[in-house]
């Protein structure tokens, strides 16, 4: 065995997707090891942490007083520092299966739109979760790397990657950013308008976690070809009592209308943006959707019958980021032309 494949062997290079919604984590050669979503449940009285990820969430809306169930990433970037910090240091842990002395060299994708103060909080919290190493990347690029197109070459490439907190826009080519915008509408947003659409309308109060449930079952960006229905549980506002009621799609797609709308918008700017040849190239290979928010129903077709161009949706488009990001990790020549320091 050559020292060199000793040393890769110790490696412990981890490529991070630190998202608003969940958290993924790849390790070199391991592909991805945590995907867990980004909530910490804190027990106030004692300040320890009860749980994070999976079992946190389970927590979400229902905890006593002395626990609170926080996401401490907001709009794609850090909320809350302490806590931030002590979700990495677990993730980073878990991924390295418990060992406890680990200084793994770390790649984090971040918003496009991220300012200076933001980056650098991003960069401490993961030194303090014990990084011996930290890069930065742009989570378009590297979901563009994810998703499979050939960012390398002079031609352009759109990806629109919509998150938990951020919808990224952006035109690649030759290994670069040509456009790129964020904007802070995405999946979060979307089960905030279901919950208003439901207390304005059916005067039903439903929590973030059951909201986020009837976006995944009912939700649609476009008419469906067969009509889908949803019995919703909640509490009353008028009465004060627990209720059912059932909604069907074109109620919830009346409620996304807005946020879809805003992420159109995002894009129609984007290719109005886009220098000519680019534009070219674009409408021949169209445009790529990643991210969770990519799997709303009928988005595709949304964004196909509005803008007249191919859309395709990648093939797993909740990994692709960190999937970027991992491919980093073996090409470090790459990293190194395309990280933010």
């Amino acid at each position: 065995m050559s020292f060199r494949s000793l040393f890769s062997l110790f490696s412990s290079d981890l490529a991070i997707d630190l998202g608003t919604a969940n958290t993924l984590v790849a390790a070199k050669g391991k592909g991805i090891v945590v995907n867990e979503p980004s909530i910490v449940a804190l027990n106030k009285t004692t300040g320890d942490v009860e749980a994070v990820g999976k079992e946190a969430k389970e927590m979400l809306g229902r905890t006593p007083g002395n626990i609170v169930a926080i996401r401490p990433m907001k709009d794609g970037v850090i909320a809350d520092f302490k806590v931030t910090e002590r979700m990495l240091g677990y993730f980073i842990q878990k991924a390295h299966g418990r060992k406890v002395l680990v200084h793994p060299r770390i790649v984090i994708g971040v918003p496009c739109e991220i300012t200076q103060v933001e980056k650098r909080a991003v960069v401490d919290s993961a030194y303090r979760a014990k990084a011996s190493e930290v890069h930065l990347v742009e989570q378009a690029m590297v979901a563009a790397i994810g998703a499979g197109l050939p960012i390398a070459e002079p031609c352009g490439n759109m990806i629109v990657d919509i998150g938990g907190g951020t919808t990224d826009v952006a035109v690649i080519s030759l290994s670069g950013i040509v456009y790129s915008r964020s904007v802070r509408v995405a999946g979060n947003e979307m089960d905030d308008a279901i919950m208003q659409y439901l207390k304005r309308k059916y005067n039903l109060l439903v929590g973030e976690r059951s909201a986020e449930q009837v976006k995944i079952q009912v939700g649609s960006a476009y008419p469906l070809d067969k009509p889908l229905t949803m019995e919703i549980k909640g509490r009353n506002l008028i009465e004060g009592v627990p209720r059912t009621i059932t909604v069907d799609d074109s109620e919830i797609r009346e409620a996304l209308s807005e946020c879809v709308a805003t992420i159109m918008n995002a894009i129609r700017v984007a290719l109005e943006r886009t220098p000519p040849e680019l534009s070219a190239d674009i409408s021949d290979r169209g445009i790529v959707l990643t991210g969770g928010g990519a799997m709303l129903r009928n988005l595709d077709r949304r964004i196909r019958e509005e803008t007249g161009l191919p859309v395709s949706i990648a093939e797993d488009p909740l990994a692709s980021v960190v999937l970027g990001i991992g491919r980093m990790l073996s090409d470090f020549k790459l990293l190194r032309k395309i990280s933010l320091e």
